[in-house]
């Protein structure tokens, strides 16, 4: 079939509660839409540390899940929307980045549940590291922290809960990827180990000035070479799916962890653009253009998305990362049964004026930037006889716009210069209320776009600019136009004092469950 019958591109979306699979248009524009949730398996769990035992949360996903939930999107996208495989010009795949899965090269079944990013399981690995002083090179070469989140201590965590994994991995028999790499993999039949420059980028093992795996930090987490993927550009081509899965074989010619891809897609490609996402966490990157900035207090440097002309990074941003944004409505749904449905929050939050005083930290699973604090525990405080849970709700999206906030003055520290405008996307940000407060506690005006998923429309533009479909990011700017935008309405005063309380807030809950 020749390129002209092509009528779009599919991308598909892996996040942590669910997979999507959205099919776009010559123009940017969704023609159908899946979505199915899978199960998060979380618990608590004591672990070994110095000066004795310590409860983390472990969340894992089972690797089966993923892959079955997003197949299935796939196929249900293209019979929602009359699409036939054939007519797909290409695949895009975008994905939670650090959650770390190991799978068997001869069988493809994984070896261990995957550990997600918001696990806190190897926490007391990162302190021994950190205590031997390693990570100032860490930064140096991957311009990232040691800490739980990212997926090399998550693996140096299964090589010590699994007797003989690492001899496995030396071998060659078990593989290593983020959900990209375990995606492409299984859609490929095996053919395919590969993943691209953002997810390498998380994973504590790449130098993202080589734009290559590191040799000194593949000793240093004692990861072995042969479990590693290939490392690929962002757009450009790693393999085409067996035809079994979807009709016939489409290429896949984009990749890139759901943050960069997010941004990709809002043409953050000039110094000071900048975008939050908002999803399960909430993730705020600012481009700094061709340098990455290795030693921004707080902050974390990544590779921006790269072309197949520009294999290695050509450009970087500044990130901050909140663990838990619409994960705190999640666990008011389903934790304290506070709402039915997450929608149900904004009605009930715009149903008293202010939180009356409550303070939520959200620090669930911990604090990410600039605390990066794994022994962080959550917080509300300021409770009363005549506190609601209408004040909750209210509290709930305060602590998301106000974690946003307290990352984005990190930023403004970094760069010397004040943000004009935040752009925004992910689920989260349909919220009105939300993103009115986001606005007002910043002082700066928020942009919502009007396609929301930004995230999958950057995994699509990636894998069309590579084939053609896209002639080039012009082809999607009615996508990327501004639905709305909410301009401040506090006074530098209620907003001060709102982030004072906050910060007062955050010290209280810093350390909690370190050991004595």
């Amino acid at each position: 079939m020749t390129a002209s019958k092509k009528r779009c591109v599919l991308a598909l979306d892996q996040g942590t509660t669910s997979s999507r699979a959205i099919l776009f248009d010559s123009s940017g524009q969704p023609l159908a839409t899946q979505q199915e949730s899978f199960p998060q398996h979380v618990r608590t769990m004591e672990i070994e540390a110095d000066g004795g035992g310590v409860d983390q949360a472990i969340v894992e996903h089972d690797p089966e899940d993923l892959w079955k939930t997003q197949l299935g999107c796939a196929s249900r996208c293209l019979s929602e929307a009359g699409v036939r495989a054939d007519e797909v010009a290409a695949i895009g795949i975008t994905n939670q980045r650090e959650t770390t899965v190991l799978w068997d090269r001869a069988t493809g079944k994984p070896v261990a549940p995957a550990i997600v990013w918001q696990s806190r399981v190897s926490a007391p690995i990162c302190e021994r590291l950190k205590e031997d002083g390693l990570e100032d090179e860490v930064r140096q070469r991957t311009g990232l922290l040691i800490d739980p989140y990212f997926s090399a201590t998550k693996i140096m965590h299964l090589f010590e809960t699994y007797s003989g994994l690492r001899e496995r991995c030396e071998a060659g028999e078990v593989l290593f990827g983020t959900v990209d790499c375990f995606l492409i993999w299984r859609l490929t039949g095996g053919r395919v180990h590969a993943t691209d420059v953002t997810n390498a980028s998380r994973t504590l093992l790449f130098d993202i000035i080589s734009g290559d795996w590191s040799d000194e930090l593949l000793k240093i987490f004692n990861v072995p070479r042969a479990m590693l993927p290939k490392v690929r550009p962002s757009s450009g081509m790693f393999g085409e799916i067996d035809e079994a899965w979807l009709g016939a074989p489409i290429p896949i010619t984009g990749c890139a962890g759901d943050q960069q891809s997010s941004a990709f897609a809002h043409g953050c490609d000039k110094a000071g653009d900048a975008k939050t996402t908002y999803g399960t966490g909430a993730f705020l990157l600012e481009s700094t253009g061709t340098t990455p900035v290795l030693n921004a207090e707080g902050l974390l440097a990544t590779p921006a998305c790269t072309r197949e002309s520009d294999p290695a990074p050509q450009s970087y941003c500044l990130e901050g990362s909140v663990f838990v944004a619409g994960a705190l409505v999640g666990w008011l749904r389903d934790g304290l049964g506070i709402i039915e449905r997450s929608s149900d929050i904004e009605p009930l939050a715009r149903s008293v004026p202010d939180s009356g005083g409550v303070v939520i930290v959200p620090a669930l699973a911990g604090l990410g930037t600039p605390h990066w604090d794994p022994f962080a525990r959550g917080l509300i405080v300021g409770l009363t006889r005549s506190t609601e849970k209408s004040h909750i709700a209210r509290a709930a999206l305060n602590a998301i716009a106000l974690s946003v906030a307290e990352v984005l003055g990190c930023l403004e520290a970094s760069s010397g210069h004040r943000l004009p405008r935040l752009r925004v996307d992910g689920g989260a940000c349909v919220n009105d209320l939300l993103m009115q407060t986001q606005a007002d506690v910043l002082g700066v005006p928020i942009d919502r776009p009007a396609v929301l998923e930004t995230t999958a429309l950057g995994a699509g533009l990636l894998a069309g600019l590579a084939t053609g479909f896209y002639q080039s990011t012009a082809s999607i700017s009615d996508a990327r136009g501004i639905e709305k935008t909410f301009h401040p309405q506090a006074d530098a005063k209620e907003r001060h004092q709102q982030l004072d309380h906050w910060r007062d807030a955050v010290s209280r809950c810093r350390g909690w469950a370190r050991p004595s």
